[in-house]
């Protein structure tokens, strides 16, 4: 007991001494700082209580510019409770303006100085309570419904999320190699989600292979086809607005090659576990059936599956390219323009090998939760028969 205080006391003075140079050196990095004007940037919640229009500017003659004073209650930071005022300004664009109204929650920008606000603008409209609503009403239904499954599943997800925001995001971050990178992550994503739903199961031993096999093959597809097609990842205003971050380099078709896999694998790991578990059903019901029983039973459950999962990851993949699609249909644009831009190739790319993924992960799976459930039936048989 005596060593332990003594390495725990040995620990909280390496701490100590750790966080004293690190103020020192930044006090001796900054000199003179006390004389600098300490500039505050920050976002905080607020309420709509009035709005006054101040007038319009027009600095030519197809654009104007609207000027609104915005009178709201301060909901969070250190000025909460206080009513103050801030800007808004209009420009007549329904894609770029923020509409307000009285009793409307909003995000400001607030720039202080020494403590004093400069200026607030709004930023946007505080969405976040209505998406925290959502997530408590998916957690209960989950957990109600789910049961102790419907629990772990929750587990298994909130391990997922901490694993790419954690993990994968600071990895990018730091201009690690993309694609590597992301299958590790998911590998350790899908063998943890198997795990915690399912146990230490031949069942997710089954499900954990075959969505893997699925993955990679996704992956390559992607990779082979993508590279054939110069598909460059620069296709979104996102990844081209990547290039202006400073200090910051990330290969661009690595990160949607990534995109592609992370895509994929919720769809596959679903197909997975759900050949896994119905082959082990089948065993139960029927422990004389042999491997290739099993493996076809398997596979007649997944032929069923693969159609709509199939489905599932085109209209998902279509739904989020709607707007585009109908802007070409309203231009009439060429078809033949349409499949050679590169954003509805990435889509297409992006659909089609997580489907292709996905339809291979059904025979992986069946195959080997097939031959794992029959070497569990010989164990349980020649178990009993010695038993006996």
């Amino acid at each position: 007991m005596d060593k332990i205080k003594a390495i725990l006391l040995v620990l909280l003075i390496g701490v100590f001494m750790i966080q004293f140079n690190v103020n020192v050196l930044a006090q001796e990095e900054a000199p003179g700082q006390e004389n600098q004007v300490d500039i505050n940037e920050h976002y905080e919640k607020a309420r709509v209580i009035k709005v006054e229009t101040l007038g319009e500017i027009e600095p030519g003659e197809e654009q104007f510019f609207q000027e609104q004073l915005i009178t709201v209650e301060m909901l969070t930071g250190k000025h909460k409770g206080q009513v103050m005022e801030a800007m808004n300004n209009l420009s007549g664009s329904a894609g770029w303006d923020i509409i307000v109204e009285p009793g409307d929650k909003v995000i400001l920008y607030i720039t202080e100085q020494n403590g004093e606000i400069l200026e607030a603008y709004i930023s946007d409209m505080a969405r976040h309570s209505y998406l925290s609503y959502l997530i408590i009403g998916f957690t209960i239904v989950l957990i109600v419904i789910g049961g102790v499954k419907g629990l772990k599943s929750l587990v298994a997800l909130s391990f997922t999320v901490l694993a790419i925001y954690k993990i994968l995001l600071p990895a990018l971050m730091k201009g690690l190699s993309p694609l590597p990178i992301t299958i590790l992550v998911l590998i350790g994503v899908t063998l943890l989600t198997m795990f915690i739903i399912g146990g230490l199961t031949k069942k997710s031993v089954a499900a954990t292979l075959g969505t893997i096999g699925g993955v990679v093959i996704a992956g390559l597809l992607a990779l082979i086809v993508g590279n054939l097609a110069h598909l460059t990842g620069f296709a979104t205003e996102e990844s081209r607005m990547l290039l202006y971050v400073e200090d910051f380099t990330v290969n661009m078709q690595g990160l949607l090659f990534s995109g592609i896999i992370i895509g994929a694998l919720g769809a596959i790991m679903d197909v997975a576990m759900s050949i896994a578990s119905s082959v082990e059903e089948v065993k139960r019901a029927n422990p004389r059936l042999n491997t290739f029983q099993l493996v076809r039973a398997g596979m007649n459950v997944g032929r069923d599956i693969m159609g709509t999962m199939s489905n599932t990851l085109i209209l998902a993949y279509t739904g989020g390219a709607l707007p585009l699609l109908m802007l070409y249909m309203a231009y009439n644009t060429p078809g033949i323009q349409i499949f050679n831009t590169e954003l509805i190739a990435t889509e297409v790319v992006r659909a089609l090998a997580g489907s292709i993924g996905l339809i291979f992960a059904v025979p992986i799976t069946a195959l080997i939760a097939g031959m794992l459930a029959k070497s569990s039936s010989k164990q349980q048989y020649n178990t009993s028969h010695l038993e006996s």
